[in-house]
């Protein structure tokens, strides 16, 4: 009968393909090099590892960074938390100021005593003044509004302090707003 059904088509019925050998012996070919299928597998196994390791190492990297972040914030908020708990005393006695009932003296007395505990406040914290009235005018430090002529202080030294600059150890927080002093007659000899 196989006879007959190629005859009637005039067709001969293909062989199958040759199943692929699973065996260890098997042969793969990749891109021109051929392998053994163990070895290809062992290949694969691998790379299935490696790319699992990435990803791994990839989500770690990220949960680092954004605990980096979250702790930074967080120091950051504790710092800022204890310099605030530093300066609370000084708004109270500012409060307590505003609705004394005393002279205008009592008051300024008071406002003194109050810019010398933040004048303390800010020493323990590391802040000190930038030297300004008698000093040698610096531009690094010092910002000048103007000159004002003067006899009494020599040539380009700091005449008024406008604005107290501060200091936080070596780094300059912010410069002194300054007039320094223009005297002619120094300045012509």
């Amino acid at each position: 009968m196989a006879d007959q059904d190629t005859e009637t088509t005039g067709l001969e019925t293909p062989e199958p393909a040759p199943e692929p050998a699973y065996g260890a012996d098997a042969v793969v070919e990749l891109s021109g090099d051929t392998v053994s299928r163990f070895e290809y597998e062992q290949l694969r196994t691998e790379k299935d590892q490696l790319v699992d390791r990435v990803a791994r190492l990839q989500a770690e990297f990220e949960n680092a960074r954004k605990r980096g972040e979250r702790e930074k914030i967080e120091y950051r908020d504790y710092a800022t938390g204890n310099v605030v708990e530093l300066f609370l005393p000084v708004v109270d006695n500012f409060e307590l100021a505003l609705k004394s009932s005393g002279t205008a003296e009592q008051l300024r007395s008071g406002v003194e005593l109050i810019v010398k505990q933040m004048e303390g406040i800010l020493g323990q914290l590391l802040v000190t003044p930038v030297p300004t009235v008698g000093v040698e005018f610096d531009p690094r430090v010092h910002e000048a509004l103007g000159s004002v002529e003067r006899e009494d202080i020599p040539d380009q030294h700091v005449a008024e302090e406008i604005r107290r600059g501060y200091r936080l150890r070596e780094r300059l927080l912010r410069p002194a707003l300054v007039r320094v002093a223009s005297n002619s007659k120094q300045a012509s000899e």
